[in-house]
Parts: structure tokens; sequence; C-alpha cells
């Protein structure tokens, strides 16, 4: 015969259980699932950054290319002028010298690195070579463009170089051509 006794052992007959009955496996089963989303969070958290900073740069770029003013030597808006009007309160008035040599090859370079290291964050391929390219744009953008400005923390180019930087230490670890490339090296 079965008696009260037997069937309240987890709870000795009170319904509230102790840190060795059915509540401890409730907490159990909730921390691992808990340490389950918190992995997959922690895989994931990069991705918002890849995907701002791959359609910021991507648009960068292809917004230079569209702007005939912006390739010009001179006049408003264009790569040269900008260059002559920052060229004495840069950091590096030389790496500007070097830019005004031809504004133009310069203002394509720039619009074409901005869109290749944007694809090259988006489909997360060479995700750490395409994140130190961002990078590297934008510490000359901040050592030349907005150097000049007062407090620097108002410059968008230093806060994208420090973007760039967690993409250059951990690349592209989830949804990329380079965790694919990765895994089917792997399976071989």
């Amino acid at each position: 015969m079965t008696g009260q006794a037997d069937r309240t052992d987890d709870t000795g007959g009170t319904g509230r259980t102790d840190s060795t009955g059915a509540g401890a496996g409730r907490f159990a089963r909730w921390k691992a699932a808990f340490d389950e989303r918190k992995a997959v969070a922690a895989r994931y958290a990069l991705l918002p950054l890849r995907i701002f900073l791959g359609v910021t740069f991507v648009y960068a770029g292809l917004d230079k290319l569209t702007d005939p003013a912006f390739f010009a030597d001179t006049g408003s808006g264009s790569i040269g002028e900008t260059m002559r009007g920052v060229r004495d309160s840069s950091a590096i008035p030389a790496l500007v010298d070097l830019a005004l040599k031809n504004p133009t090859g310069f203002g394509y370079a720039i619009a074409f690195g901005e869109i290749a290291v944007g694809i090259g964050t988006l489909i997360g391929l060479y995700a750490r070579l395409a994140a130190l390219g961002g990078a590297l744009i934008s510490l000359s953008l901040w050592l030349t463009v907005s150097w000049q400005v007062n407090p620097y923390y108002l410059g968008n180019d230093l806060a994208y170089l420090m973007s760039w930087l967690p993409l250059v230490l951990a690349g592209a670890s989830v949804l990329s051509v380079d965790r694919f490339l990765a895994e089917r090296r792997r399976i071989r």
C-alpha cells in the first residue's frame, strides 16, 4: 500500500520543493536553456555591427560613384576641394598632399575601397581583411578630413574606426562565406 509520504517525498507534504528535488531539476533545465540562448546570442552578437558597417560602406561608395561633383579636382563638393580645405588642419598633411596629386584617382580609390569593404563585410568573405580595410579607410579619413572636429567625439570617422576593431579581431563567425568555406574544408 502506498501512503501519502511515498507520494510527497520531493515536497515533504508541503507542496514546496527543496534544493534536491523536482525544483532543482526545473532550475537546471531553465539554466541550461538560458545558457544555450546566451551562447547563441554571443555567436550572433557581431552580426548587427557587420550589417550596419557593410551597408553603410557600400552606400558611401555608391554615393561617391553617383555624384559627378565628387570626382572633380575643384568645385563645391569635390574631393579636391575637400582635401585642400582640410590640408592645414589634418594630423598628417603629407597624406593630404599625396591625395592632392591625383584627387580623382584618390576619390575612386576611396569609393571602390568602401564598396569592396562593405560587400566583404556583408557576405563575410575575407571578413577580417575587409574589416581591416574598413578600419584603415576610417583611420585615414579621421587623420585627414575629420581631424579638426572639436571635440573629437563629434567626428564620425573615429567612431567607425572603433566599430571596425571587433570585426578585425573576431571576423565573421556566422552567416558568412568564410564560415561556409571553413566547414567545407573540414568535411573533406
